[in-house]
């Protein structure tokens, strides 16, 4: 099965649309995606106002780039930007970042920050955490079945659910949390009005900086932000350890050296954005696939062992990482295409993750689908460090919500957020019947 045809696609505009946020949100991406994959797999792409770079959009190539580490490194470029923000960036840090996270670096540093945390987030570590998060879940779906039968359940349950999870491991105080949850929504980049706006509702006289409507100059005190006030937790950690993940953080090392203000604070920062943003689209997005498939509602709600298979199905279907960026560091084929050293690559993973070469059917929701080799979570060493946790939280949710929810259905139509690099769902209006 290919992708159905959407409004407004056109076959000569598709290195602009790769890049257009509103492409994501309506889903005419997918046209590009799979015209790419038979056609062009490794597209030369030289979208206007942007650096050209390499589409990648098949997912054993995605896979193969991923896992080649040494040959394409994440330093240069992570993501897709538009020239003039990349030249912002660098004209106001001196760097081509604004944090060194985890996926903003290279081994070796990568490596050795990724072992300050890499025991805690192992399946053994978060076994302990299994109670908390199903109270978690539980409240949650309480506070569900306590709206009287109708929400918006993006915006009442699966923003805040993980939200409130992150807070929880990191050990952050819940008065805090519309501030974090405003950090969490706008620092991917606020290319959606919709999302910032909703942010700023939550955060008013918080003493936040008001918004500007320049990006730049909003993004910058997004920036101030994260650094003064997870500054201050570093600090207070530094002091007073506590069993937390902000103490893991903040006691670590790097070459027995305490690790430095910019890597620990851009520790923090992808922990709650990445530990967020994510888990909260796989969650609403996979509720609407089961809304949109009763057949599939109704095989999960007399299995519930089809729980943890049925969540790699909605990671997969989901893919709340659309891309991240490689630059080539020699001469490699890929492909039948050379791509040379000093080339940028975007790995499409939401386009690797509908590949009809290796998912049988890939534009239907199974619950029980049987191979499922998603690529959403990234691959080599660069696989998202948190994919135990994020599984963990959706299954705890879902096994909640499931038993109690007698019926669903929509009340108006879903909408995506308008964002080319991290997007879900932004709203999702519902009625239901709840025990």
């Amino acid at each position: 099965m290919t992708a159905m045809p959407f409004p407004g696609f056109n076959s000569d505009t598709i290195d602009d649309m790769l890049v257009n946020p509103a492409a994501y949100a309506d889903e005419t991406i997918h046209n590009a995606y799979t015209q790419l994959r038979r056609d062009d797999p490794v597209h030369w792409t030289q979208p206007k106002g942007f650096r050209p770079f390499w589409s990648i959009t098949r997912h054993a190539d995605i896979v193969a780039i991923s896992k080649a580490n040494d040959r394409f490194i994440n330093r240069e470029r992570t993501y897709i930007s538009p020239i003039e923000a990349e030249e912002w960036v660098k004209s106001t840090t001196g760097d081509s970042h604004l944090f060194r996270t985890l996926v903003d670096l290279d081994d070796p540093l990568h490596m050795k920050l990724r072992r300050i945390t890499h025991t805690w987030f192992m399946p053994q570590n978060l076994k302990k955490l299994e109670p908390r998060i199903a109270e978690v879940a539980k409240a949650h779906v309480d506070h569900m079945a306590a709206l009287g039968g109708q929400c918006d359940f993006v915006n009442e349950v699966a923003l805040w659910y993980p939200l409130r999870v992150i807070m929880m491991i990191l050990g952050l105080p819940a008065e805090d949390e519309n501030r974090m949850l405003q950090m969490t929504q706008e620092i991917f980049g606020p290319q959606d009005p919709d999302v910032v706006a909703r942010s700023r509702i939550l955060t008013q006289g918080l003493g936040g900086p008001e918004a500007t409507g320049n990006p730049q100059v909003d993004i910058l005190a997004l920036v101030q932000q994260f650094f003064a006030y997870f500054g201050e937790v570093m600090q207070d950690r530094r002091a007073n350890p506590r069993d937390d993940l902000a103490t893991v953080i903040a006691q670590g090392t790097v070459d027995g050296e305490p690790i430095g203000m910019l890597e620990a604070i851009s520790y923090y920062a992808i922990t709650i954005t990445a530990g967020h943003d994510t888990t909260s689209s796989s969650t609403s997005g996979g509720l609407l696939e089961l809304i949109r498939n009763p057949a599939e509602m109704a095989k999960l709600k007399a299995d519930p062992s089809l729980i943890p298979g049925a969540v790699e199905e909605m990671i997969r279907w989901v893919t709340p990482v659309k891309h991240f960026m490689r630059t080539c560091t020699q001469d490699t084929e890929i492909g039948g295409k050379t791509i040379k050293a000093g080339d940028g690559v975007a790995l499409f993973y939401w386009s690797g993750n509908r590949d009809e070469a290796v998912f049988e059917d890939p534009f239907a929701f199974r619950v029980d689908r049987t191979s499922n080799p998603q690529t959403a979570f990234g691959n080599g060493v660069h696989q998202c460090l948190g994919l135990h946790l994020a599984r963990m939280e959706i299954r705890a949710l879902f096994a909640e919500l499931l038993p109690r929810l007698d019926d669903i259905a929509l009340t108006g139509e879903p909408r995506l957020s308008v964002a080319n690099f991290v997007s879900g769902l932004k709203d999702m209006p519902v009625r239901y019947a709840m025990r």
